[in-house]
């Protein structure tokens, strides 16, 4: 008793000397009443990648050693969803811990020629104000997409580094004449570059973790791979010849080949067992870049699960255990809120947070679901999940309900044989809705268009004739000359 009461004491004057400390020597008292040094942690978001194109999720035909590692060394998720199913409310939801419709974020584009760039709400706090605001070192490589303007510039959201773009989208290789959104950048300043995208972020990834590797540090690393367009190096296209899915696999593989890369350097620079690393993508795998969805229905865009469950891997190999599978609700909204309690650092005063702080569910201090409930819309179409049954809404035109536990792939609408379940969800998505914003942008008649029609066929279990503006074009010009 002596002893553990010494311990304890020890850890308390250690905290109070390191309070001002910066470096990764700072200690954190755990529920064990052992040290451990403040963890690193490190986000790893995809960009459109498929529920089923990953090793440890089943794919047999893509090949992801490292990626699967980190499966290995950590815990796979295997009801685990992101807040929306396209990129920008997703990173909006997963960067501030709230669904994104608490400040109108709803849409995928930031803004257009009337509203101006909108982006993230000025008032909202973002993860990485609240690891800088705690000594943390902070930095975004890649992809951004929550807004172009000074004010919603990563530089201006909490990150002491940005080194990637600010767009939604861009090319592997070098732009002659990128606009702003597209060039590549470091703090504002342009950077050029030789080579391919996802090994030039790959590589900064690493220069950060050596240049930092006596502090603590938060790293947003968001790949824009596998999202369009369809890229890939020579070596690794010719390493693929014949594949069904050349440019994916190739793609992927250089993806992998990178975040190995990672891991590589925190291993060799004894860090790795102390970092918090989250593993997944920002939304379903899209309908024009190959991928596989498993079980799953739908894709990127819709409500259906493949849209929006996506691969979730949680690594601390000093903390959790490894090799494990977690099956309870979880949401990308429950990173904001696991990762400071794994740094010791509490929420903001009045600081909104829908997450859920995971680690006790990981370390088996709490059994169950770390949520009951769990939300979905964007403009027409909405979602919602109580227990294993979920509720699709098509506005002016009806809902479908499924229980994902009999029919993952959602093809047995239960609204008659369950009216009472029905209900209760319809009332449940209406309550949380009083709680939201009505989105401050949309994205357009013609995509809104697409949507609408992807979802009604979906949920009458047909056959989608067009998934883009243009191929509606095409199917309505073929209607008219063979009336």
């Amino acid at each position: 008793m002596e002893k553990s009461l010494s311990l304890y004491l020890l850890a308390v004057l250690c905290l109070l000397s390191c309070k001002q400390n910066t470096s990764n020597e700072a200690l954190l008292v755990v529920a064990d009443k052992t040290l451990k040094p403040t963890p690193n942690v490190i986000i790893i978001l995809l960009d459109d990648a498929g529920y089923a194109d990953f090793g440890f999720m089943g794919s047999e035909d893509l090949d992801t050693p490292n990626i699967d590692s980190l499966a290995k060394d950590g815990i796979v998720f295997s009801d685990a969803h992101v807040s929306a199913t396209v990129c920008a409310p997703s990173r909006a939801g997963l960067m501030t811990g709230q669904y994104q419709q608490r400040f109108g974020f709803e849409a995928n584009h930031t803004g257009d020629a009337t509203t101006g760039d909108i982006g993230l709400a000025k008032n909202v706090l973002t993860m990485a104000d609240v690891f800088k605001k705690n000594n943390y070192k902070t930095i975004a490589i890649g992809k951004w997409h929550l807004g172009a303007k000074e004010h919603n510039h990563p530089n201006n959201r909490g990150f002491d580094e940005f080194y990637g773009f600010l767009g939604g989208g861009r090319s592997y290789f070098p732009m002659k004449n990128p606009s702003n959104e597209h060039l590549l950048q470091f703090n504002n300043e342009r950077v050029t570059f030789d080579g391919y995208l996802t090994d030039v972020l790959g590589d900064k990834s690493v220069s950060f973790i050596e240049e930092n590797k006596d502090q603590p540090f938060f790293m947003y690393l968001s790949y824009n791979a596998v999202h369009t367009p369809m890229e890939a190096k020579e070596e690794d296209l010719k390493k693929y010849e014949g594949h069904d899915r050349p440019v994916l696999a190739a793609m992927t593989w250089s993806l992998d080949q990178n975040i190995g890369k990672l891991r590589d350097k925190l291993e060799e620079l004894n860090l790795l067992d102390n970092t918090l690393i989250f593993f997944l993508s920002d939304n379903g795998g899209a309908h024009n870049n190959d991928s596989k969805h498993g079980p799953l229905k739908g894709w990127k865009g819709n409500k259906f699960e493949a849209g929006h469950r996506v691969p979730f891997i949680v690594s601390w190999p000093s903390v959790l255990k490894t090799n494990g599978t977690f099956n309870g609700l979880t949401s990308s909204l429950d990173i904001f809120s696991t990762a400071i309690s794994a740094a010791g650092i509490k929420p903001e005063e009045n600081q909104i947070l829908d997450g859920v702080d995971l680690l006790p569910f990981l370390k088996g201090e709490k059994t169950g679901n770390p949520h009951q409930e769990l939300y979905w819309r964007k403009l027409d179409e909405a979602a919602a999940r109580l227990g294993q049954h979920k509720l699709i809404r098509l506005e002016n035109y009806g809902t479908t309900l499924y229980n994902l536990s009999e029919d993952l792939g959602e093809m047995d609408n239960l609204i008659d044989s369950q009216k009472e379940i029905h209900q209760t969800l319809q009332d449940n998505l209406l309550k949380w809705e009083e709680q939201m914003m009505a989105p401050l942008w949309r994205e357009g008649d013609a995509w809104e268009d697409v949507t609408y029609h992807i979802h009604q066929r979906l949920m009458e279990n047909k056959e989608v004739l067009f998934k883009e503006p243009k191929e509606k074009k095409t199917v309505a010009q073929a209607k008219n000359n063979n009336p």
